[in-house]
C-alpha cells in the first residue's frame, strides 16, 4: 500500500492510497478535488474510490468533481450527509482496495457519525479529524465522553499502527502538550523534532499509536472528565 499526502487549503492533507498489485487507487477526504485529481494524474494513477471519514466540507468538498471526472465510488459514514455517497458505512463494515481489506469503526466526537478506516494487515488507519498527532479534534457535535472513548479505541490498536490524520496541526499540538505535561521528556523531545520538521516545511505525519500513547495528552487522560478539562484548556490555549 502506497500512501501519498496531497496538501490542500491552509493545513489539510488529502491521502491518495494506491495498491500496486491491482493498480487501484482511493482518495481519502478530498476536500479539494482538483488537487487530488492533479496528483493522481501526475503519478499515472486512476482514482476509483473516495473514502470519507466525516461530512465536513474541507473533507468532502471535492467528492463530486472526483466522481464526475473518474466515476469513482464514494463511501462514507451512513449517518452523515456525504455528497455523492454510493456506499454508506457503519461499524463493522469493510472496504476493499484490490485484495486489501479495511474495517470500519465508529469514532464519534468531532462529528456524531465520524468513522475511521483500519487496515490491520498493513498497520494503517485513516482517522480523519478524531485523533491528530499529539492532539484531537474539536467537539463540534459529540460529547467529551464520546471523543474520549473514540481516542481510546484508536489507542488500543497495535503500537506500530500508522495513523493518517487530516491536518498539519502537530506543532501547535506539541506546544500545548508540553504545557499540559511539562515533566514529560518524550513530549519535550518530540516538540523539538516537530519544530525541526516544520522549520523545513516537512510533513509531520503519519504518527503512530506508540507515539500517541507516549506524547498525546488527550490519549493519556485518565478519564473523560480529565479529557474534557484538557479540551477546554486547548480551545483557549495560545502558544
Amino acid at each position: 500500500m502506497e500512501i501519498v499526502p496531497v496538501p490542500a487549503f491552509a493545513d489539510n492533507y488529502i491521502w491518495l492510497v494506491h495498491d500496486d498489485a491491482s493498480r487501484e487507487t482511493a482518495v481519502v477526504d478530498p476536500g479539494d478535488g482538483a488537487a487530488a485529481l492533479g496528483e493522481a494524474k501526475r503519478r499515472g494513477w486512476a482514482i476509483g474510490q473516495v473514502w470519507n471519514t466525516h461530512w465536513h466540507r474541507d473533507h468532502t468538498g471535492g467528492n463530486l468533481v472526483v466522481k464526475e471526472t473518474t466515476g469513482a465510488r464514494i463511501s462514507g459514514p451512513g449517518g452523515e450527509t456525504i455528497p455523492g455517497i454510493d456506499v454508506p458505512l457503519a461499524e463493522g463494515d469493510t472496504i476493499r482496495l484490490g485484495r486489501r481489506v479495511g474495517r470500519v469503526i465508529e469514532v464519534p466526537g468531532h462529528t456524531l457519525g465520524h468513522i475511521a478506516l483500519i487496515f490491520d494487515e498493513d498497520g494503517v488507519a485513516f482517522v480523519g479529524d478524531t485523533l491528530f498527532a499529539m492532539g484531537c479534534g474539536r467537539l463540534f457535535e459529540g460529547t467529551p465522553e464520546q471523543m474520549y472513548g473514540s481516542l481510546q479505541r484508536l489507542a488500543e490498536l497495535p503500537e506500530g499502527t500508522r495513523l493518517y490524520c487530516a491536518h498539519e496541526y502537530t506543532l501547535a499540538n506539541a506546544r500545548f502538550a508540553a504545557h499540559a505535561e511539562p515533566g514529560n521528556g518524550a513530549i519535550a523531545r518530540r516538540l523539538a523534532e516537530v519544530q525541526e520538521l516544520r522549520d523545513h516545511f516537512a510533513i509531520t505525519l503519519p504518527t503512530t499509536v506508540a507515539q500517541e500513547r507516549a506524547t498525546n495528552p488527550f490519549v493519556r487522560a485518565a478519564n473523560a472528565s480529565d479529557f474534557a478539562a484538557l479540551r477546554t484548556a486547548k480551545d483557549s490555549f495560545r502558544s
